[in-house]
């Protein structure tokens, strides 16, 4: 960013993220992986997960820890952020049954 002649740069990055899964289970991750379309199939996370073990709704809480380092004007810093949002997720078990039927 340049404003009347001074540049200041910042660069953020992710720590990790810790998870309040609203069953009292707290679960820390690293940065992440980007969602891929061949996990499909109900397989486990790549780096982190959980799993609930009665149907429910639950209130997840997701805090990230940033660290940004910037420059400029002959200074330098580091500065630390913690970013949270929530949403509400209800689970359920869902069974189903394939008939056959002869028509």
């Amino acid at each position: 960013m340049s404003e009347a002649g001074y540049t200041v740069t910042a660069t953020g990055q992710v720590e990790k993220v810790v998870w309040d899964m609203g069953d009292g289970t707290q679960v820390t991750c690293g940065q992440g992986k980007p969602w891929r379309s061949i996990w499909v199939h109900n397989e486990a996370s790549p780096d982190c997960g959980h799993m609930y073990t009665k149907d429910a709704e639950y209130t997840i809480t997701a805090t990230s820890y940033w660290t940004v380092n910037w420059s400029g004007i002959g200074q330098t810093g580091t500065i630390t952020l913690q970013i949270s949002d929530d949403a509400t997720l209800r689970i359920a078990e869902v069974q189903v049954v394939n008939v056959t039927t002869n028509n």
